[in-house]
């Protein structure tokens, strides 16, 4: 019957050597690291609540109704943007391209849904200007801003 018991105890401090990375054959060393290595879990863990509570302060404190995710990708010529709103937003669509013209940049294809939520698919291209200054990264700039701007109108009407 001991030996049963020695064996268990055995294999849990080899389980908890593996799970804690522990070099140790000492019994009291792996407890040592085990509880090190329990504290960095925590360390890790309280990091994290952190950086998820600052982001999500963040986008609440920029946009207080609703999330609108925007993504832009580079083409060969031109780009793909995609906004994509899980509420109707009356009005975005106009601020969104007005935001396109000040880039310089023409709407060769584009899809819209305004009924339910807001979705829009657009490709733009043939920019107007100097090619190098215009990149994905500017171009979801100038999409956010036209987002932020169209919000805090309506803020201000609401």
């Amino acid at each position: 019957m001991t030996s049963r018991k020695q064996k268990k105890a055995a294999l849990l401090y080899d389980k908890l050597r593996d799970v804690t990375n522990s070099t140790s054959m000492n019994k009291t060393s792996i407890i040592v690291d085990a509880t090190k290595y329990i504290e960095e879990l925590k360390g890790k863990v309280e990091r994290l609540n952190k950086e998820i509570g600052t982001s999500q302060a963040a986008a609440t404190s920029q946009n207080n109704q609703l999330p609108i995710h925007v993504t832009v990708e580079t083409l060969e010529k031109g780009f793909l943007i995609n906004v994509l709103s899980e509420k109707n937003c009356p009005g975005l669509l106009v601020s969104i391209l007005e935001a396109f013209e000040q880039l310089g940049l023409d709407v060769l294809d584009a899809r819209v849904s305004c009924e339910d939520n807001f979705r829009l698919e657009a490709v733009g291209g043939e920019y107007q200007g100097e090619a190098d200054s215009l990149d994905a990264q500017v171009v979801k700039q100038a999409v956010v801003q036209a987002i932020n701007n169209w919000t805090e109108s309506n803020d201000d009407q609401d």
